[in-house]
């Protein structure tokens, strides 16, 4: 059985909005790296609008992990690359609404992204 604990040192600043600032994980019997998603569908759409593209980018996540019997509470790393930092309230609305109660520990990088319709990229590591 897996245990994480969320950390969030009393003496360091305080995450803003959903995530944790640290994760510790016991018990660990799997993990999973999970490449960069991008946000277009199977098909090779990519929506215009953040919004759209964020669902899609955590959907794709989302089927990474149900394709290894996993699923986003075993999320413990989330590493999201914007194409610009405008997008940073909505990519904090997305993840809240891809993740729900969910807090792995997250960082947000500011990158020149692969394909220039792409506003944003989502990486990922599971344990369970």
């Amino acid at each position: 059985m897996t245990d994480k604990r969320m950390i969030n040192a009393a003496t360091a600043p305080a995450s803003v909005g959903g995530y944790s600032q640290a994760v510790e994980v016991s018990g660990s019997t799997r993990r999973l790296y999970i490449s960069g998603q991008i946000p277009a569908t199977r098909d090779g759409h990519v929506p215009a609008r953040f919004k759209e593209q964020a669902a899609v980018a955590w959907q794709n996540v989302a089927a990474q992990l149900a394709a290894a019997d996993m699923s986003i509470k075993d999320l413990v790393k989330v590493t999201i690359f914007l194409a610009d930092r405008t997008y940073a309230l909505e990519n904090r609305e997305a993840r809240g609404l891809a993740l729900g109660t969910c807090a792995p520990a997250q960082s947000v990088v500011i990158a020149g992204i692969f394909d220039a319709a792409w506003l944003l990229e989502i990486e990922a590591i599971a344990e369970c």
